[in-house]
């Protein structure tokens, strides 16, 4: 949503209105009423109806009607399913496919055509996952034959989301996304992995039309004010922590620097910010270093960002799975946009490359806990001892400033009608 928001914001500087087709009732993991305020006024919104399967799904499994589908309802380790859940499922990764926005599908494609009518659009723009609006925007492009830029924020099939499913809807799936990487006149990804998968997928595409566009940061999203010191060192998560993306090693480290009388409990802060499923809310509850640790809810995009301004240090858990060597979560560059140092716990891959390209951390595996606790150490006695932090390079942490990117996004976008633009 930050990505498309921010282009969204920028594009008209570069030649490009924005009209966007979004849904009116969708069903949320999280909600921040305020980002409507970032909506700019030179935006023309359309929202349709769509029809949501997690009501039902609430019900079926017996979860809360207002349980987040992402940290709760969707099984995220081996903890054992009840019958409810694995029929649940059974029926999502059977029927709704490419995902559970299936239900916009038709709603979408009845309006978009109207709005490329009315509006006189000239292209058409797709942000995915959810997958379903890359399918409804392959109608639209083939319905209308307008040049069609499809984007991408993680790998289609395959991917760590994607639900196990059994032989036919996992040939439809597939089927769907060959046909959206075929049909797009042009493809974006969000990080370098995305494009990699794709053509690993289908070697025989044309990799001329696969493009890289980061993720980034809007300086205009920090204030200028300034912050009062800690008086504790304050490591700060912004963000969702469930299944495998979880600081069960961080909590291990600082505990162990604790008993050896390495670092002292009451002068450190360890601060999440967001939601959590409830196997890692057991985890924080449960840890020696409880007294330390701070749980704050959810918060709007703008009281997050002066949490990250307040803290010492920020935390980065890259979760660990078969695609944590590709995987650029868009987290990183707001982090980076907040010029405070981050401990990052990555594996060896495209996350340790930019935070030590870019000087602006450091980096242990989630597993080497001996790692951990030298990054910790290390951050936690620069604060001590007001050591300056790490110095970021700017001409490297300014690659990835909003504006930028949708720079080169409306130069993709004028190559649809001009000149062919140079791979990235």
């Amino acid at each position: 949503m930050q990505r498309v928001l921010k282009f969204v914001k920028y594009l008209p500087e570069f030649g490009w209105h924005p009209v966007v087709l979004t849904v009116e009732n969708g069903d949320y993991p999280a909600r921040d009423e305020s980002l409507l305020e970032e909506v700019p006024q030179h935006a023309t919104v359309y929202r349709t109806k769509i029809f949501e399967p997690y009501a039902l799904y609430r019900s079926i499994t017996g979860k809360p009607s207002n349980s987040p589908v992402d940290v709760e309802n969707i099984p995220q380790s081996n903890k054992k399913q009840t019958i409810a859940e694995t029929v649940a499922g059974l029926i999502r990764s059977t029927v709704f496919i490419p995902d559970a926005r299936i239900g916009w599908y038709p709603y979408a494609v009845s309006e978009g055509e109207r709005i490329i009518r009315n509006e006189r659009i000239d292209a058409i723009y797709s942000s995915s996952p959810p997958y379903t609006t890359a399918v409804i925007a392959r109608k639209l492009h083939r319905k209308t034959s307008l040049p069609w830029i499809a984007g991408f924020r993680d790998p289609w099939t395959g991917f760590l989301t994607t639900p196990p499913r059994w032989f036919f809807p996992a040939a439809v799936d597939r089927y769907l996304e060959d046909s959206v990487f075929r049909d797009a006149t042009l493809i974006e990804g969000a990080w370098k992995g995305i494009l990699k998968d794709i053509i690993k997928k289908n070697p025989t595409l044309d990799c001329t039309k696969l493009f890289y566009l980061p993720n980034g940061f809007d300086s205009e999203d920090y204030p200028d004010n300034e912050f009062p010191a800690n008086e504790r060192f304050t490591l700060c998560y912004a963000g969702s922590l469930y299944g495998k993306r979880n600081p069960r090693t961080l909590l291990q480290a600082v505990a162990e620097l604790v008993t050896e009388g390495e670092v002292d409990a009451s002068r450190i802060r360890l601060r999440f910010v967001g939601r959590f499923g409830s196997e890692v809310r057991g985890m924080l509850h449960e840890s020696a270093l409880r007294d330390s640790i701070e749980m704050l809810d959810y918060k709007p995009h703008s009281e997050s960002i002066k949490e990250l301004l307040q803290s010492d240090a920020l935390l980065l858990i890259v979760d660990e799975a078969k695609e944590s060597e590709e995987i650029v979560p868009g987290k990183v560059f707001e982090y980076m946009g907040a010029r405070r140092t981050i401990l990052t716990l990555a594996p060896e891959g495209a996350v340790a490359e930019l935070i030590r390209e870019s000087n602006t951390g450091l980096v242990a595996h989630n597993r080497d806990v001996p790692g951990i606790k030298s990054a910790f150490l290390e951050c936690y006695r620069n604060f001590l001892y007001r050591k300056p932090a790490f110095t970021p390079k700017m001409h490297i942490v300014q690659r990835f400033e909003r504006r930028e990117i949708t720079r080169h996004l409306a130069s993709l976008l004028d190559s649809i009608t001009g000149d062919p633009p140079s791979p990235a």
